[in-house]
């Protein structure tokens, strides 16, 4: 009885961690492999608790706990790691810090 009981409460408890949980999507400029890594890198130090960039579409989808970060700090981050989103473009200095095969064309605004 008591096995169950604590079997119960380990369901609970993990049910209730997963809806802390915020999934997100946007779109981040890059070119190579090592982009990939740069970018999720800079998602999970800003508190994403997975992120996956992908080099086709250049979108990067991030799971975090909305209580800890927030999209817009991870946002940040990856523009200061170098790399434009469609929120938050990366200082010039951030993207002339990159590897050359990571220098992406940069799009202009008008």
């Amino acid at each position: 009885m008591k096995k169950n009981i604590l079997f119960i409460l380990i369901i609970v408890m993990a049910s209730l961690q997963l809806q802390a949980q915020t999934t997100s999507t946007v779109k981040v400029a890059g070119n190579c492999k090592m982009c990939k890594g740069h970018i999720e890198k800079a998602a999970k130090e800003a508190g994403a608790i997975g992120a996956s960039w992908d080099k086709v579409a250049k979108v990067l989808k991030f799971t975090f706990d909305a209580a800890k970060t927030s999209t817009d700090k991870i946002e940040e981050a990856v523009a200061a790691a170098g790399y434009d989103t469609e929120h938050k473009k990366a200082s010039t200095e951030a993207y002339n810090d990159l590897d050359e095969c990571c220098q992406y064309k940069r799009v202009k605004k008008p």
